[in-house]
């Protein structure tokens, strides 16, 4: 913990700082004068839709200014550290982004400085366009008051100062920003937002406060202490209690919330949500992946559904070591409402602040949302085909193996039979428990890659991985665009691109060096040249019975000193087999 900051004046350290997100951020502007951050496009934004800004005291960033950007905000207004902007500069960043084609939503915390400063910002717009005999103006604005470590369970107002805006709030500028993006209208949008505001929850703790730039400490904890319940402007929480291990601590934050009456009371069922873990300012990374691991593991435990998990720093207290969870709770009963809601949730916002998660898809082992495309001939056209394909492959090799053992007893090792159908069964099972995405070739060439990399081992292994690996990503970029047609030549050449990407970047072994390449490279060139099949398949076959002439060059075989019988390599026999059984499903 230190007191010590980078700061040559406090009084000019926000305008500084603001000055320092644009400089990094080109397509910010800043109005230096009132702290307002805007979109360099703000002009023809406002003509095309609804214009969002936002605003409060400096030391939550990247909130506010750090939420400009296309598909979020469209301004940010700021005031000194953490106190409220004036009502002059709010009007001053409504009058710069105010829409008057399309309408414009004020969203804000709710705390008492921000709602007072922004509401009267509000009123005296209304008023200058009354005085200049022009239409009431479309503005609307939502106050956040996501906190429920404020609540009083016994007191039904809340003791008439209503719940505390924190990291929630970010959520309301993500969706409602997302949705005027789109076209929506004023009408629409404060919808989403006052849905957002309405069903967010978030409590927070921390190690410590933070230290203020010019103020310093303004309590510190006992070693063994932590706080639940604080504020993001250094306020006191509602517990102090002796740091406990992660697991029961983010444990009793989850039943904090959901046992809190605001999220009790806003429906009954709550099977669906989205958990937001946010980073207070100075908890490490690998202490936030804990953090978030058992927030949902907590929110699971409950029998609640976790739609989405986003983790990251968002709405800071300076560096404020510590961390809150967020649960925006999702329609049950509408699920229109609740696709619609995710899908805003899923949209990209171009800013400095949000994280653009990868959105996740149906097949968890893969690592990225693989574009999809109507199969076309040699592309297995429906689930049945691969697994046709997948089926015949497998009782290929299973007929085969004692050949490719044998071969391989003569110039390896003698396991090359047993490794290929060890690898083959594994998907072969996997195929038979339907845990393959074969309705997406790039997806489920990267999960039988996973797949042969545990069951099969050694080099033989590793070259099979490696070459699925690059043509799973060979065969996203074919279909990039929106391209659907994956013929066999497209195949060809996607096999010829992970070749020369990618598996020759790790080894050196090439036609002629007896090897499975030796069969591997022509059965791919000769499909990306012909588009046919068989003659592939016979390219593969001819390229296998050439090894029987070669010296072994790679592999084991080239050391051990194997017998001088003419014979074909046993792992370009073994991927003929491989392939013999595909074509066969696919003729």
């Amino acid at each position: 913990m230190s007191g010590k900051h980078f700061a040559s004046d406090p009084k000019t350290l926000v305008r500084d700082s603001l000055q320092g997100l644009v400089f990094a951020n080109p397509h910010l502007r800043l109005d230096d004068k009132e702290k307002i951050v805007y979109s360099q496009g703000l002009a023809s934004l406002r003509e095309r839709q609804v214009t969002l800004f936002c605003g409060g005291g400096a030391g939550h960033e990247p909130a506010h200014a750090g939420f400009v950007g296309q598909g979020i905000l469209s301004a940010s207004v700021s005031g000194h550290v953490f106190a409220s902007p004036s009502s002059s500069q709010v009007l001053s960043c409504l009058r710069r982004c105010y829409s008057d084609k399309k309408g414009t939503l004020v969203v804000i915390k709710n705390y008492t400085g921000d709602v007072l400063n922004f509401g009267r910002a509000v009123e005296r717009f209304k008023s200058e366009h009354v005085n200049q005999g022009k239409p009431q103006p479309k503005v609307a604005m939502v106050v956040v008051g996501d906190d429920v470590g404020v609540v009083n369970e016994n007191d039904d107002d809340e003791g008439g100062v209503g719940r505390r805006g924190l990291a929630g709030t970010v959520l309301v500028y993500k969706l409602a920003g997302a949705c005027a993006a789109k076209g929506g209208s004023l009408e629409k949008v404060k919808e989403v937002a006052e849905y957002v505001a309405a069903h967010t929850f978030t409590i927070g703790c921390a190690l410590n406060a933070a230290s203020v730039p010019g103020q310093g400490f303004p309590r510190t904890l006992e070693d063994d202490e932590i706080e639940v319940g604080m504020g993001i402007h250094n306020e006191p929480g509602f517990e102090k209690r002796k740091l406990e291990p992660a697991t029961s601590l983010v444990r009793s934050l989850v039943d904090h919330i959901t046992s809190s009456r605001p999220f009790k009371s806003c429906r009954e069922d709550k099977t669906r949500v989205v958990v937001f873990v946010n980073n207070l300012g100075a908890t490490s990374n690998l202490e936030m992946g804990l953090v978030t691991k058992l927030a949902v593991d907590a929110v699971k435990a409950r029998g609640i559904r976790a739609e989405r998990v986003l983790s990251g720093t968002y709405m800071t207290g300076l560096a404020m070591p510590g961390a809150s969870i967020s649960l925006l709770v999702l329609p049950e009963d509408d699920e229109a409402k609740c696709q619609e809601i995710l899908l805003l949730l899923d949209e990209p916002a171009h800013c400095p602040g949000w994280i653009n998660h990868t959105k996740a898809t149906k097949d968890t082992e893969s690592t990225e949302d693989f574009e999809k495309g109507p199969a076309r001939t040699f592309t297995p056209a429906s689930n049945a085909l691969w697994e046709e394909a997948i089926d015949a492959a497998y009782k290929n090799v299973v007929n085969k193996e004692p050949e490719v053992t044998r071969l391989d007893q003569i110039m390896g090792d003698g396991d090359c039979g047993e490794v290929l159908l060890s690898g083959v069964t594994a998907v072969y099972d996997a195929a038979q428990r339907t845990e393959l995405p074969l309705n997406n070739p790039s997806a489920a060439l990267a999960r039988i890659s996973s797949l042969l990399e545990t069951s099969m081992g050694g080099t033989s292994g590793i070259i099979y991985c490696l070459f699925l690996d690059g043509l799973a990503q060979s065969l996203k970029d074919e279909t990039r665009g929106g391209a659907t047609a994956l013929s066999p030549q497209v195949w060809g050449k996607a096999m010829m691109q992970a070749l020369n990407n990618t598996l020759y970047k790790y080894t050196t072994a090439r036609p002629g060096h007896r090897t499975l390449i030796d069969a591997l490279e022509p059965f791919a060139n000769t499909l990306a040249n012909t588009g046919n099949m068989e003659d592939a398949l016979k390219a593969a076959k001819e390229g296998a019975a050439a090894t029987a002439n070669m010296k072994p060059m790679r592999g084991r075989a080239a050391y051990m000193g194997g017998g001088h019988e003419k014979v074909q390599d046993a792992g370009a026999a073994g991927l003929v087999a491989v392939l013999e059984g595909i074509a066969k499903a696919l003729h």
